[in-house]
């Protein structure tokens, strides 16, 4: 029998933990490492299947442009593909537009991986990469269902185990203040040379800083993410300086703060989940506090922040080959 309908599909954001920029190509792109971190925050999408042939996106929160990646992402699928089926498109949008967390790029690859699916293609994970890296640099990784580590223009990715960042508790703010990506890269003052890192120096960095937080403070604590920096951090916070602002938020809150990708989010890293009540995990600060989203009820008018938890894979992983 062929599905009809898929409901309450996740599109989960991520976080760039660190993110350098080691080189330019002669075409003008820019040359990057970063790790990227799944995380627990989501959009929500529904898809119904149409005989007509139809693609049609209905909002049922934040407005999202006339023709979004979710739209775009459903057209190259049914094009490459042959597929003379349509779907409805239904986007619960709960992640914040310009944050650098990959909220459209996700919702993309959501689609892809939900069309492929509920229109019974039989794509390989392979192919929906392929399709995804015309879409936008992030896509491929989202649709990958790995954390990983990332280079070239974001289309080289590695798959890395982070068991310990990935049960830690992210303190994400938002400010309403959105920074257009172009500015940034554009910038003079953005550094482009940064020494390229490896896999094995962050493995190693990550373990130092485990064994430090630990002589220091007890198990409280889980190991501190900031290997590298951000490189566009200074230029964003030149350009928008609610971005320096959130940064001191969270630095006065949890001791440290990094802003993701090339949007204005920032966050930091504040604790850890541990079981609780029937083994629903529960997060809990450096002292034991527990941590909940009541944390961000003074942040400034237009922002908005939340307690996130770090995802071992995409909860679509095993939806290709």
């Amino acid at each position: 029998m062929s599905l009809q309908s898929l409901h309450d599909l996740p599109a989960p954001a991520k976080l760039n933990l660190f993110l350098h920029i080691v080189g330019r190509r002669a075409d003008g792109y820019h040359l990057l490492q970063s790790v990227f971190l799944l995380i627990d925050w989501a959009d929500t999408l529904h898809l119904e299947r149409r005989s007509d042939g139809l693609l049609q996106r209905h909002d049922l929160t934040t407005p999202l442009p006339a023709d979004d990646l979710c739209l775009k992402a459903a057209r190259a699928l049914q094009k490459a593909s042959g597929c003379t089926l349509g779907a409805d498109i239904s986007v619960a949008k709960h992640l914040p537009a310009g944050a650098g967390m990959g909220g459209g790029s996700s919702d993309a690859a959501t689609v892809l991986l939900g069309l492929n699916r509920l229109w019974q293609l039989g794509w390989s994970r392979a192919q929906l990469l392929a399709l995804g890296a015309t879409l936008g640099a992030d896509v491929p990784f989202f649709i990958g269902g790995h954390n990983a580590w990332v280079e070239g223009i974001g289309e080289l990715l590695t798959p890395i185990a982070l068991p310990a960042l990935e049960n830690a508790c992210w303190a994400v703010v938002k400010p309403s203040a959105s920074i257009a990506t172009p500015e940034i890269f554009s910038s003079p003052e953005l550094t482009r040379d940064t020494n390229a890192a490896t896999v094995a120096g962050l493995l190693a960095d990550i373990e130092q800083r485990r064994k430090t937080d630990k002589s220091q403070l007890g198990n409280q604590q889980t190991p501190s993410p900031f290997f590298g920096r951000n490189d566009l951090q200074p230029v964003a916070e030149a350009l928008c300086p609610d971005v320096g602002s959130a940064g001191r938020w969270l630095d006065q809150r949890f001791g440290n703060s990094r802003m993701t990708g090339s949007g204005s989010a920032v966050f930091a890293q504040a604790g850890k989940y541990e079981s609780g009540a029937g083994n629903s995990p529960v997060a809990t600060g450096l002292n034991g506090q527990v941590l909940g989203d009541d944390v961000f009820q003074d942040l400034p008018n237009g922002w908005v922040g939340r307690m996130c938890r770090g995802l071992p894979h995409h909860p679509l992983v095993g939806w290709a080959d």
